[in-house]
């Protein structure tokens, strides 16, 4: 039993190495654009539709919707990112019911990735909704004094969502290894679904955060009730 697919080597030369956190992250990644590609190749607006095509609007209108809930206002400018998101450390989750599969999302270096997506995102979405002044200014509300603890807020939700990530994945994989080895033939198809169940809560709980951080970042609201103001 492995803590993160990380100690699984499959080649190394040196320093370079390949081991299963970047093996599972380019099947997941073949895997949805494969996915994508076979669903939308034949969409229709007609009222016969594939089943897959059915799936896959009921993801996208449910994902939509979470994001209004969270606070974005026009969801369609955020679902490519966020979606992405969801559907990377579901899909993660899901792939464990293959033999000999290593989730990366137990491995610290893809948690942190996703994390510093995120960490690059927000300012960028920020910028791009308010303009590089306005959302530079939001770092000095209520004063200038709050400068550096909204910068050093802005590096420490970071951190924490990825560790949050990785300790829940690992955690998880960790105690079902363990309770394999104690009574394998009883906890393997019970244990199996809740651990499905608990990758697809923290895939939820990654995707709401990211909404909310961004959420925080593109609101307007008092900005303009300071114009008005004026």
């Amino acid at each position: 039993m492995h803590l993160s697919p990380d100690n699984i080597i499959f080649w190394q030369m040196g320093f370079f190495k390949i081991n299963a956190t970047m093996v599972s992250t380019w099947f997941l990644m073949l895997l949805m654009v494969g996915c994508s590609m076979l669903i939308t190749r034949r969409l229709s607006s007609e009222q016969s539709r594939s089943r897959l095509q059915n799936l896959l609007e009921l993801i996208v209108c449910t994902l939509e919707q979470q994001l209004k809930e969270g606070g974005l206002d026009n969801p369609r400018n955020y679902i490519d990112f966020l979606g992405t998101l969801f559907l990377f450390v579901a899909v993660a989750s899901v792939a464990t019911v293959l033999p000999i599969y290593e989730p990366p999302t137990g491995s610290l270096s893809t948690t942190v990735a996703l994390a510093l997506c995120v960490f690059i995102a927000v300012p960028l979405y920020g910028i791009l909704r308010q303009g590089v002044l306005a959302y530079l200014k939001s770092y000095m509300e209520p004063s200038f004094i709050m400068l550096p603890f909204n910068i050093i807020g802005e590096v420490t939700r970071t951190i924490a969502l990825a560790v949050r990530l990785f300790g829940n994945m690992m955690s998880g994989a960790l105690i079902l290894g363990i309770l394999l080895a104690i009574a394998p033939l009883l906890f393997p198809i019970i244990l199996t679904l809740l651990g499905l169940l608990a990758g697809l809560v923290q895939a939820y709980i990654f995707f709401t955060l990211a909404t909310v951080y961004i959420a925080a970042a593109t609101d307007t609201g008092k900005a303009q009730k300071d114009i008005n103001r004026n």
